[in-house]
């Protein structure tokens, strides 16, 4: 069981003690002092915050509970009730809300769940904000209103239509081609709030063959959310099985997109941004920026266009704040998080399904064709689950010294590079995990040198 605060929210499994797991008493605790930040941060008379969970579990649960302390601090909650990320992000610029909080923890298990927050601009919350609340949170720094200043409650059911039309109207996006390229589509939405978005979105864009798998929307999770090959399996076989033209998989949040290819093969959650930006960057000339855990591929297709690449550190917030100083026109991590910042800055998987069926269809290609007219690169993706009390910062000094003759960059863990190969180890904000991905153009050296960090890790953590 574990509690996690950073720049990704407060996550926590279900259950338990408070200040250990995401408890009743937690929940009240964080969301009243993420209310008194925010109303710290304004001089209106009212304040007023759009709310919107996933499929899980425990969500209706956390959103009673959510609203309820909201109303309790004198703020107006928007209810939009099962969402997707994005769209909750959306509303609150388009309804002129001052925040918002998404009820999500994203890729996790289904005993996991979050308060994800977000500023009036629809934003996830810097890392410095985030740290005042906390220490609000911790100090429990806030105070209730009376009964006559209790916050308004109103649902609001048209977030997810505003945000689709916003998408069939995106400059890039053209149905008429989707509609006549004809797909066959199948779809794993893994039991979550994917299961409205993504057939909405799929017949507004004319695609009218469409197989749904685990749509019932239970939170019971079907196989593990993180939309990563091993994961698949199913929709891999159902795409060979109905000959269909290609399969979409997004997490229970619907901001992480990937795709498999018509013989059941994976397109690569890492090329899903490259197939994106490959496209729009062949329309308009510009920045690109990924978070440095991402493929090499994307800077080489950028570069291609006249472009240049940037790398952040990893972090929605950070690729964010780098698309922002470098002005960038397409950005987003190689996990299948698309930000096409003309529309919003967010992460959202169903912007990139726009763009890239329109991509696929204009190009003429089956989707195996297109994906081979990218840079071919491997990655390898892998963690080390922490126990309590391993020193993290005491593991990386002695990976860096062993390796001192590397080429490294410290921004965001360690990254260390091989001549054309690197390897990126780091914590997650997520997980009490470390995550050692590495790339090569060959698949077994790239595994090679992760399994070679794996047990220098392992060799420091339990010599």
């Amino acid at each position: 069981m574990a509690l996690i605060k950073s720049i990704s929210g407060i996550r926590g499994t279900i259950g338990g003690k408070p200040d250990d797991n995401l408890t009743p008493l937690d929940i009240v605790k964080f969301t009243a002092a993420y209310a008194t930040w925010l109303i710290g941060n304004h001089t209106k008379k009212t304040t007023t915050v759009v709310i919107g969970r996933d499929g899980r579990i425990s969500g209706e649960m956390v959103q009673h509970i959510v609203v309820s302390t909201l109303s309790a601090m004198g703020i107006n909650v928007i209810d939009t009730g099962l969402s997707t990320t994005p769209t909750v992000e959306m509303a609150v610029t388009s309804l002129n809300a001052d925040g918002g909080i998404i009820l999500t923890a994203s890729h996790n298990p289904k005993e996991w769940n979050a308060l994800k927050l977000l500023n009036s601009k629809g934003e996830f919350i810097s890392g410095a904000e985030g740290e005042i609340i906390l220490q609000t949170a911790a100090a429990e720094n806030f105070e209730f209103v009376t009964v006559e200043k209790l916050g308004k409650i109103t649902t609001n059911n048209d977030t997810l239509t505003d945000h689709i039309e916003k998408i069939i109207a995106y400059k890039t996006v053209d149905a008429a081609a989707i509609t006549a390229a004809d797909f066959t589509v199948v779809v794993d939405v893994v039991n979550s709030t994917g299961a409205i978005a993504v057939p909405a979105l799929l017949k507004k864009l004319g695609v009218k063959n469409v197989t749904l798998l685990h749509g019932e929307i239970t939170g019971e999770f079907a196989h593990n959310p993180e939309p990563l090959p091993e994961n698949l399996t199913d929709l891999s076989r159902e795409v060979v099985k109905q000959k269909a033209s290609l399969g979409i998989a997004v997490d229970p949040d619907v901001d992480r997109l990937c795709f498999v290819c018509e013989d059941g093969t994976m397109f690569g959650e890492e090329y899903t941004l490259v197939a994106v930006a490959d496209y729009l960057l062949s329309l308009q000339k510009g920045n690109s920026v990924s978070n440095m855990s991402s493929t090499r591929a994307l800077k080489d297709i950028t570069i291609k266009h006249g472009g240049e690449y940037f790398a952040s550190a990893v972090g929605e917030v950070n690729v964010v704040n780098k698309m922002k100083e470098k002005n960038a026109v397409i950005g987003g991590e190689g996990n299948g998080g698309i930000i096409v910042p003309d529309l919003h800055y967010g992460r959202d998987a169903l912007i990139g399904i726009a763009i890239f069926l329109t991509h696929l269809a204009k190009s003429g290609k089956t989707i195996k064709q297109l994906r081979n007219t990218y840079p071919n690169y491997f990655m390898s993706k892998n963690k080390i689950v922490l126990q309590n009390g391993v020193d993290v910062k005491q593991v990386f000094e002695k990976i860096k010294d062993k390796y001192k003759n590397q080429p490294m960059n410290t921004e965001d863990g360690l990254k260390i590079e091989f001549d054309n190969d690197w390897v990126h180890l780091r914590t997650s904000n997520t997980e009490p995990i470390i995550r050692i991905y590495a790339e090569s153009s060959l698949a077994a050296t790239a595994d090679n040198i992760a399994k070679r960090l794996m047990k220098d890790i392992q060799d420091i953590i339990a010599p």
